[in-house]
């Protein structure tokens, strides 16, 4: 097999997923179409429609795009169909149905950023930076009924630096996803369309499966009774976006949401759970443990700033505290 005897559609929607169709794209494989999200309205007054990255990069490189509101649609089916696709490719996509990953001769495969079977779900790499973990990788595997589960084709692994956020977590597995998947694809056309795979179940190693559910604004609310450490990871792991929060307690009692973007860990011994103090010219907050120092963050109504800018417009701050 060559890879002209491909016919790839491929399905995705954020920048993550455009590296990997550039790479194809790039490396003159046949995609003959492209299945992303439909446009979003933005804008004030929502008047305004915003195509998706991938579609962005597509409609720039002539390819042909399917938006389907629904993915079981039978018009949006038989559309799909008609590109007589033998190969799909998924990087950032929605759950699919059956009708659709299971239509192509041979098969449809995802790039997952995860090492599989750890961290399944929409949010593995953030998840994988608040859990502390030192590596975590990308992951191409068959789609079957349930949600990552089927079987592995290949894996590569990322090493994940103890300072570093999401954006760079991100950034890294974006690139070795498109490296994966042109690899992956090097092996369906060595093996006729039939690579080596194996399931899931047969590489676990008796440790717990880790998920990554989606998050939710709820699930950014940083709970300061875990120790420094875990406060770190769990604001790197939401650094930038969509942030971590918590709450600024004045001393009339007022609420006003703040959230944090970079932190330090101080070694220094904490001084009650939520307590703010100044150490030198740090602004420190009290988790189960330790102090932790406040480098960047935001209040609401405001923008993103050092702390040593915050400090310079907020007096009596150690009168405050964060819940």
């Amino acid at each position: 097999m060559h890879k002209t005897d491909l016919r790839i559609v491929f399905m995705g929607t954020p920048e993550f997923a455009v590296e990997t169709l550039k790479a194809l794209v790039e490396n003159d494989y046949n995609v003959v179409a492209v299945v992303t999200q439909p446009d979003k309205p933005v804008g004030r007054h929502q008047t305004e429609m915003q195509p998706s990255q991938v579609k962005q990069y597509a409609v720039a490189h002539g390819l042909p795009v399917l938006q389907p509101e629904k993915m079981k649609d039978p018009e949006f089916v038989e559309q799909l169909r008609s590109y007589n696709a033998n190969l799909q490719v998924v990087v950032a996509f929605r759950m699919l149905p059956e009708v659709v990953w299971a239509m192509p001769e041979y098969g449809t495969f995802n790039v997952h950023a995860a090492l599989l079977p750890q961290y399944r779900g929409a949010a593995p790499i953030n998840w994988a930076v608040i859990n502390g973990e030192t590596q975590t990788g990308v992951t191409t595997f068959f789609l079957d009924h349930d949600i990552d589960t089927g079987r592995i084709i290949l894996k590569k692994t990322f090493d994940i630096p103890d300072e570093a956020d999401v954006e760079y977590v991100y950034d890294g597995l974006m690139h070795l996803g498109a490296e994966i998947c042109l690899e992956t694809l090097e092996a369906i056309i060595a093996a006729n369309g039939h690579p080596d795979s194996i399931p899931q179940d047969s590489v676990l190693d008796g440790s717990a499966i880790k998920p990554a559910p989606k998050i939710f604004k709820e699930t950014c609310e940083i709970d300061w009774q875990k120790t420094a450490k875990q406060v770190y990871d769990f604001v790197r792991g939401l650094s930038p976006y969509p942030g971590a929060w918590t709450t600024l307690v004045a001393p009339d009692g007022k609420e006003t949401v703040l959230k944090i973007y970079k932190t330090r860990k101080t070694g220094k011994p904490g001084k009650g759970i939520g307590t703010i103090t100044i150490e030198g010219k740090a602004l420190c907050v009290s988790a189960a443990d330790e102090q932790l120092e406040i480098v960047e963050l935001q209040l609401a109504g405001k923008k993103r700033m050092m702390a040593r800018d915050f400090l310079n417009g907020m007096k009596q701050i150690e009168d405050y505290r964060v819940k």
